[in-house]
C-alpha cells in the first residue's frame, strides 16, 4: 500500500491563541478526552447589512443567500471523516457544524497542542479548562469554507454585568427606598403602556445559573401582573441549574424579572450555555435560528473587555449578530460595570465585548432619581471613587466608526476612529436599582445587565405596537437625534465625560419610549 498523501496545511485567518492568563498549567490534556467543536463557516454570498437599508430577509432568503453552501458542509464532513470525527450536527442557516473526537484527534485535525490549565484568581478560581497557544491550521481546501472552530480553547470568556446593592460598603442606610420595580422604570421613562409584548418572544443568553419556577410565580404575584411564559433552552450541554443566590442565578431573575414585568405579554426563552467562547456564540446563534421560539429581541448581560478576545472571535460574533440585523432581529448588549477602563489594569481605556459589535444595541448606564412616578433627575451611573462600579463606555480599538454613529463626536482611539459606546442607556446603579427575587430572596441590584433586558422590553413593546419587528434600531435612533431621549449631561465614567447629545458614558440618553416607538414607527425601522 502507498504511504498516505502528505496533506498541506494553511492557518485559518485571525485564529491566533495566546496563552491564558491568571491560571496554573496543569499539564497535557489527555490525547483519549472527548471533546465537541463547533466549526463556523463562511457564508455563502457576503452579508452588508447597511445595503438592506433597513429591509429584513425571509429565513429562506437569508438561507439562500448567506447560510453555509452544502459544498461547505460536505467539505467539513470529508474533514472529520479523514480523521475520525463523528459529526454530531450540522445546520447551514447557522453555518455550523459540530464535530466530537478525542483531544488527539482534534490535536491533528487542527494542527494545535491541547494543554489543561486552572483558574487560579477570581472569578472563576478552581474551574479547568483546556487550550492551545498559536493557530489552527486545515488542508487548503478547507481553510477556503472555515471562518473559525470554537471548542479548542475552553477558558471562562465573559461574567454578568450585575452588581448588589448589600454588596456596597458605602451605601446609605435608606438606599433600598430608592429602588424601582421594572414597572416603575418603565413608566418613569414613559414607555407605551397599551401594549404588554403579546405576539413577541425576547431571548435572554445566559452563561451559567438558573431560576426557580417559584420565584416567578411569587415575584411576579407581589406585582399583581399575570407571570409570562418563561422556557429554557439548553445549548452546548448548558441547563437551568439555580441554587446559588449570590452567584449566577442573580444575573438570570434580574433578566427574568426585568424583561417579564415591563413585557409579561412576551414570551421569554432563556438560552443557558457554558460560560466559553462557544457556549457564548452557540447561544447567540441558537436564538437568532431558533424557528419555534422565534425572539424578535435578543438581550446579552454577559460580556468581557474587547481586549481579551481574539480577532476571530471578534469577527465570528459579529457575523452571527449582522445575521440577527438581517433577519429583523434586535440585540441589546450591556456595555460593562467597570468604567471606562473595564476593569483593565494597564492604565488604558477599554470597551465591553459584544457591546462594542457595531450591531447591538449597547447600553450604558446611569443613577435614576423619581418623583411622584416621572423621571425627576439621572447622572451617569459612576460609584467607583467609593470602589463600586461605573457605567462602561468608550471607544472600540478593533470596530471601526459605523456610517450611523459619523455625525457625533466619537473620540479618537489608540488606532484611530472606532465605534463609540454605548449607544442609550437607562437606570443602573444600584442605590436606585431593582427589586429582585433570587432563589427566595428579595434583592436590590443595578448593573448594566438590567438596562439590555430594560431596552429588549421596550423592542418587544413596540413590536407588538408596530405590528412589525423593528430590528437593527441604531441607524433610526441616531439619526432621530436626541430629542426623542432624556438627555443625561452630568458625570464620568472614569475617563469620560458626559456632554450634550452622545457621550461615550450614556450615550444618547435613556429612553422616552413613547417618542422612540414614534420615531421607529415613522422612520419604518
Amino acid at each position: 500500500m502507498s504511504p498516505e498523501r502528505q496533506v498541506s496545511l494553511v492557518p485559518i485567518p485571525n485564529s491566533d491563541h495566546s496563552a491564558p492568563r491568571n491560571c496554573r498549567h496543569v499539564g497535557k490534556t489527555s490525547a483519549a478526552q472527548q471533546i465537541t467543536v463547533t466549526v463556523v463557516l463562511k457564508r455563502a454570498q457576503p452579508l452588508n447589512v447597511a445595503a438592506l437599508k433597513g429591509r429584513h430577509l425571509s429565513r429562506e432568503e437569508y438561507l439562500n443567500a448567506h447560510g453555509a453552501t452544502q459544498q461547505a458542509i460536505d467539505q467539513v464532513r470529508t474533514l472529520a471523516a479523514r480523521h475520525g470525527l463523528t459529526l454530531v450536527h450540522e445546520d447551514r442557516a447557522a453555518r455550523r457544524v459540530w464535530l466530537r473526537g478525542t483531544a488527539q484527534q482534534l490535536e491533528q485535525t487542527f494542527g494545535i497542542d491541547l494543554q489543561d490549565y486552572e483558574y487560579t484568581a477570581p472569578p472563576p478560581a478552581g474551574r479547568y479548562f483546556h487550550a492551545f497557544t498559536g493557530t489552527m491550521s486545515v488542508p487548503e481546501p478547507e481553510s477556503a469554507v472555515i471562518e473559525t472552530v470554537l471548542g479548542l480553547d475552553t477558558r471562562p470568556i465573559a461574567r454578568p454585568h450585575i452588581r448588589w446593592l448589600n454588596q456596597i460598603g458605602f451605601a446609605k442606610p435608606n438606599a433600598a427606598e430608592a429602588s424601582f420595580t421594572p414597572p416603575q422604570v418603565a413608566q418613569a421613562y414613559d414607555y407605551p403602556t397599551a401594549v404588554n409584548g403579546s405576539g413577541q418572544c425576547i431571548a435572554l443568553i445566559e452563561l451559567g445559573g438558573g431560576y426557580e419556577d417559584s420565584d416567578i410565580q411569587t415575584y411576579f404575584g407581589q406585582l399583581s401582573i399575570a407571570p409570562p411564559t418563561v422556557v429554557a433552552v439548553s445549548v452546548d450541554g448548558g441547563t437551568n441549574s439555580p441554587g446559588d443566590p449570590n452567584g449566577a442565578d442573580g444575573e438570570v431573575a434580574l433578566d427574568i424579572q426585568v424583561a417579564g414585568s415591563i413585557a409579561p405579554g412576551a414570551r421569554i426563552a432563556v438560552y443557558f450555555a457554558p460560560n466559553t467562547n462557544q457556549g457564548f456564540q452557540d447561544a447567540i446563534s441558537a436564538a437568532i435560528h431558533d424557528t419555534t421560539n422565534n425572539p424578535s429581541a435578543i438581550s446579552i448581560s454577559w460580556g468581557a473587555p474587547e481586549s481579551s478576545w481574539d480577532a476571530a472571535s471578534l469577527e465570528s460574533f459579529d457575523n452571527s449578530i449582522q445575521t440577527a440585523a438581517a433577519l429583523g432581529i434586535t440585540v441589546t448588549a450591556a456595555s460593562g460595570d467597570s468604567g471606562s477602563s473595564d476593569g483593565v489594569s494597564d492604565g488604558a481605556n477599554h470597551v465591553d465585548f459584544p457591546a462594542s459589535s457595531p450591531h447591538v444595541l449597547a447600553c450604558g448606564g446611569t443613577t435614576l432619581t423619581v418623583s411622584d412616578g416621572v423621571r425627576s433627575t439621572e447622572t451617569v451611573w459612576n460609584d467607583q471613587p467609593q470602589g463600586g462600579g461605573a457605567t462602561g463606555g468608550g471607544v472600540s480599538s478593533y470596530f471601526p466608526i459605523p456610517s450611523w454613529q459619523s455625525g457625533i463626536d466619537v473620540p479618537s482611539s489608540g488606532n484611530g476612529g472606532g465605534r463609540g459606546v454605548p449607544d442609550v442607556a437607562g437606570d443602573a446603579a444600584p442605590e436606585t436599582g431593582y427589586q429582585i427575587l433570587v432563589d427566595g430572596q428579595s434583592a436590590v441590584v443595578g448593573g448594566t445587565s438590567a438596562v439590555a433586558p430594560l431596552w429588549a422590553a421596550l423592542v418587544a413593546l413596540v413590536n407588538q405596537q408596530t405590528g412589525r419587528s423593528v430590528g437593527f434600531l441604531n441607524p433610526s435612533l441616531y439619526s432621530g437625534g436626541e430629542s426623542n431621549f432624556y438627555d443625561v449631561t452630568s458625570g464620568s465614567n472614569g475617563s469620560y465625560n458626559a456632554a450634550t447629545g452622545w457621550d461615550p458614558c450614556t450615550g444618547l440618553g435613556s429612553p422616552d419610549g413613547q417618542k422612540i416607538a414614534s420615531l421607529v414607527t415613522s422612520n419604518g425601522s
